[in-house]
């Protein structure tokens, strides 16, 4: 799923990713006008140094989503939470895959945007409210080590094989992103869903 072909560069060097930043138009104040690009060295082909590896996440991805259908787990929800979790993990590329999956199921613009902020709009249902809160919970599992109130609330919203459902998508989207982070490995920008 998040193989990325061609990341083999033939002059010996490390692949880049490129970042786009926007830079002010002397005298206008406008920064759309022009752009630069930063380069992001790619730290390590993990796909090609780690391929067992990166199978094994494949079929963890794989069980995950079929738990998910298993469940009937609403598709907007699902990349709800992938996005949200690779937001606070900072994985550009996770993030970028996931918006444009989410529209691609129906996802609103107006959500994705307020995604970070979700707890101060009405945007989102009860339901959805509990799981985004587990999901930051598990998440920053050093920080809060998921409090009990934190998982009463996605217990109350959703069955228990949902809530094994649920916590097994936020595993595989957290284990993604640590991947993504540590080794710049897949290219933000790069994916069409």
């Amino acid at each position: 799923m998040l193989r990325i072909e061609g990341l083999q560069c033939a002059d010996g060097l490390p692949p880049t990713v490129a970042v786009m930043t926007p830079t002010p138009t002397p005298g206008t104040g406008d920064t759309t006008a022009e752009t630069t690009t930063v380069e992001t060295p790619i730290r390590l082909d993990f796909d090609a140094h780690a391929e067992r590896f990166g199978r094994a996440m494949g079929q963890l991805d794989h069980a995950a989503t079929a738990e998910l259908d298993r469940v009937s787990f609403d598709h907007r929800l699902r990349e709800l939470v992938r996005i949200r979790a690779s937001q606070l993990n900072g994985c550009a590329y996770c993030v970028d895959i996931h918006t444009k999956d989410a529209r691609a199921v129906g996802e609103t613009e107006q959500r994705i945007y307020a995604l970070p902020v979700w707890r101060e709009t009405p945007f989102f249902t009860i339901r959805e409210r509990a799981a985004l809160a587990f999901t930051e919970s598990v998440t920053r599992l050093s920080d809060s080590h998921v409090p009990d109130e934190d998982f009463a609330a996605v217990a109350a919203e959703f069955g228990p094989d949902e809530v094994a459902a649920l916590l097994g998508l936020i595993v595989t989207i957290n284990a993604w992103n640590a991947i993504g982070v540590a080794t710049r490995a897949w290219r933000p920008g790069s994916y069409q869903p």
